[in-house]
């Protein structure tokens, strides 16, 4: 026992570090999938398990980090226009991830020549029904919650915000008569941070359980007759995010690897979980770390993780002009601007519904009427593996959005930017603030 003992306390620091961890999980997930198929799909429960544990926290660190945020801002009217600069600057960038999409889809055409005769089709009616039964004036009348306890109770995310904000602007009104509740509230936020540190201990089972039953349940072979779909959506999402993405964070004077290598352990577990929910609450705990306002992380991500989908967009994109490659249909410059229009705002108006990105593009495909709505089946084999890369990119534009609003209102701080890029992410969640 004595031998024992200090050959565990001098562990190699690399088995203790969480993204190690979360990646040699991943890596077992696609083990297991592809070679136990079956007791991968069991898995299931411990992606799905740690996702909702994740959940649990995501109303109130949202609550508490917008009330916390205005409550200590004191000026209601910037209040607008960070919230005016942030809607301006997602519907920027998500039409400019819309064009690059449709611009290398139509440059690599990967449906050109597809034989579609051989490629396994999936059931689309769910997301079809619930493309029609899509309300535009009950998607803005749900956005104000008819009661707050549900609002908590089901995570409904835009209703929580427009809540906080509610909250957050009434509590800086009363000035000097705030200061023991903004008290409370900071005391209760730590306590739901905690909450977290200790959720995230479990990040490498939930990507475990994520990563094996999706290779257990669509299979590797899957990937190879849609492969150039496939190969073609990853490259532009690169694109993307070393090319435009970083030209924001170089406009703002920071550095996009540096930011990257920040949330690494995060990006790992959108990875796993193909969920960018899984990571929001850590994102905004390390955006605030690294110098941005607790205000304005706290209005920009929630509302980003809403409306700022550029990854979603630009999939959705490249999914019509794919379709319609595939069934050698000839899109006029007005159907194009059609397109371009619906999805603009149907990308937008189908956030945090569950499948929403099939819900879009079949709203989309029913709307423009050229190209078969039936198509979409071909894309379920693989939309599975093409949502890590969606979510991933949705997670780190929000993450760059937070970042240049924050520099726009010169809420941002380079020197805590310095010392929480030199600390590194990855004993953030897991150990004590400082």
């Amino acid at each position: 026992m004595k031998i024992i003992v200090p050959e565990l306390l001098s562990m190699p620091r690399l088995f203790k570090n969480l993204t190690f961890q979360v990646l040699t999980a991943i890596a077992a997930g696609i083990v297991v999938g592809h070679f136990f198929p079956e007791t991968a799909k069991g898995l299931r429960w411990l992606g799905e398990s740690f996702i909702n544990l994740i959940k649990m926290v995501i109303a109130p660190v949202i609550f508490l980090t917008i009330v916390l945020g205005i409550g200590s801002m004191g000026d209601v009217k910037r209040v607008g226009r960070v919230g005016g600069r942030a809607i301006l600057y997602f519907e920027i960038v998500t039409t400019l991830a819309l064009l690059i999409g449709i611009g290398v889809a139509y440059l690599i055409r990967p449906g050109d020549g597809l034989d579609t005769s051989h490629l396994q089709k999936g059931d689309i009616s769910s997301y079809t029904a619930a493309s029609h039964d899509f309300d535009w004036a009950g998607f803005f009348l749900h956005i104000v919650p008819g009661n707050v306890v549900r609002a908590f109770a089901e995570g409904d995310i835009l209703q929580v915000l427009v809540f906080s904000v509610l909250f957050g602007v009434a509590l800086s009104r009363l000035g000097d008569d705030a200061r023991p509740v903004i008290k409370a509230l900071e005391r209760l936020s730590k306590i739901f941070f905690g909450i977290l540190r200790i959720v995230m201990v479990l990040a490498p089972l939930g990507a475990l359980g994520g990563m094996a039953y999706t290779v257990g349940t669509y299979g590797l072979a899957s990937l190879l007759p849609l492969g150039k779909l496939m190969l073609t959506v990853y490259m532009t999402m690169a694109l993307f995010i070393f090319v435009i993405l970083n030209a924001i964070m170089h406009y703002c004077r920071v550095s996009l690897w540096r930011f990257l290598g920040f949330v690494r352990e995060e990006l790992l577990i959108v990875l796993g979980t193909s969920s960018s929910e899984a990571a929001l609450p850590a994102l905004m705990d390390k955006l605030e770390r690294m110098g941005c306002e607790k205000s304005i992380v706290g209005l920009v991500v929630p509302a980003g993780y809403s409306f700022n989908l550029d990854g979603t967009t630009i999939y959705l994109s490249m999914a019509v002009i794919f379709l319609a490659q595939v069934f050698q249909v000839h899109l006029t410059l007005a159907q194009m601007g059609t397109i371009i229009g619906i999805l603009m705002v149907t990308s937008k108006g189908a956030a945090g519904v569950t499948g929403s990105g099939f819900i879009v593009l079949a709203s989309t495909l029913a709307a423009v009427r050229v190209i078969p709505v039936e198509g979409m089946a071909l894309l379920l084999g693989v939309d599975r593996f093409m949502s890590e890369a969606r979510s991933i990119t949705n997670f780190i534009g929000n993450g760059v959005a937070t970042v240049f609003i924050s520099v726009q209102e010169k809420a941002f701080s380079y020197t805590k930017m310095q010392r929480a890029f030199a600390r590194g992410g990855d004993s953030d969640l897991t150990d004590s603030d400082d």
